[in-house]
């Protein structure tokens, strides 16, 4: 069996009926990470950069997922924050923790080998579901709905990992927080099919996302099926954090969604500015927190959200600046006005 599903599922009866056909499927994303291993020794070449070193194959794949987090999670956080959602990533990446969890259950009682990663993304998506689920058949508000999830989730995950405590090969510390050496090749092509299917269907249904972000009443009076969308939403979310979730761990991972966004939304005028400019944001958090935790020996997911919550204070303050700007270039001269309240001439 090769390479791409020897990671994402151990030795089983199904491994052969599934290993042709979506090794093949995997094949040119492998060619991808090759390529990207090439490009970032040739930088180091140039750079000399310690962290970049062509023998540092995990940095290389850290430094790719990074990236692509930094673009999913401000892509799908901007829809969030103007929806008041900003907490569901939170909820689902306790869901995420339950799906890491099943995993780990598995492999230590059954004779089938599953990664957590594929396990948190069904329980992740099954979450979103249930969130909104229960906000349309119960009449709660979207916070009892994520409250009820998150405890669940959380509560589900730390039964499993008590039951089989003795059992775990690997450490759960890894989930939780995130670490930069445990970015397999494997679990990098799975980000990178999970960064295809968030950005391709956030540019495929931008214009609806948008309606229904905004006024869905509107959105349903131009025939917009806006519960579809919302599912399609939460859904995508549930993608973003388990896939940002092997950098920056469970309780760290829905910073990305909300923090470069606010950040953005304090200098931008626009929808589409606050977006692109929660990416750049996002990108330098990544780039920045990734190098200082390498050469700090820190925990990765903590020192990005320290950089990406710096850059936020710094939006703050750019965005006061700008804006005292405008209000004094835009006040009338106070000795062109007459007693009364009307210009002079």
């Amino acid at each position: 069996m090769s390479r791409s599903l020897v990671g994402l599922l151990g030795s089983s009866p199904l491994d052969p009926l599934q290993s042709g056909p979506v090794d093949v499927a995997l094949e040119p994303l492998y060619w991808l990470l090759e390529a990207w291993y090439w490009l970032l020794s040739q930088l180091y070449y140039v750079t000399r950069l310690e962290m970049i070193h062509p023998e540092y194959a995990f940095m290389h794949r850290a430094i790719l997922v990074g990236l692509c987090i930094g673009v999913m999670a401000p892509l799908i956080g901007t829809f969030l924050v103007h929806r008041q959602l900003a907490l569901i990533g939170d909820a689902l990446a306790h869901t995420a923790f339950a799906g890491v969890a099943v995993g780990l259950f598995i492999n230590a009682t059954l004779s089938f080998s599953v990664s957590p990663y594929l396990t948190a993304i069904v329980i992740a998506v099954i979450a979103a579901l249930l969130i909104e689920l229960i906000s349309e058949y119960t009449d709660a508000y979207n916070d009892v709905s994520m409250a009820i999830v998150l405890s669940t989730g959380f509560a589900l995950g730390t039964v499993l990992i008590s039951l089989n405590a003795g059992g775990l090969t690997v450490s759960i510390d890894q989930y939780l927080f995130g670490n930069l050496s445990t970015v397999s090749a494997e679990n990098t092509v799975l980000l990178l099919v999970l960064f295809a299917v968030v950005v391709g269907t956030v540019a495929l249904t931008r214009n609806q996302l948008l309606y229904v972000t905004f006024d869905e009443v509107a959105a349903e009076v131009a025939g917009i099926p806006v519960r579809w969308y919302n599912r399609v939403m939460v859904m995508l979310t549930a993608l973003v954090v388990v896939g940002a979730m092997q950098i920056m761990g469970v309780i760290l991972v829905a910073a990305m969604l909300v923090v470069p966004v606010a950040g953005a939304s304090q200098v931008a005028r626009s929808f589409s500015q606050a977006l692109l400019t929660s990416v750049v944001l996002a990108e330098l958090a990544v780039v920045v927190g990734v190098g200082v935790a390498y050469y700090a020996e820190a925990t990765a997911g903590g020192v990005v959200v320290l950089v990406a919550v710096a850059i936020y204070v710094g939006c703050v303050g750019l965005g006061k600046f700008f804006a005292g700007s405008h209000r004094e270039e835009s006040a009338p001269d106070v000795d062109a006005i007459d007693g009364d309240g009307t210009p002079l001439e």
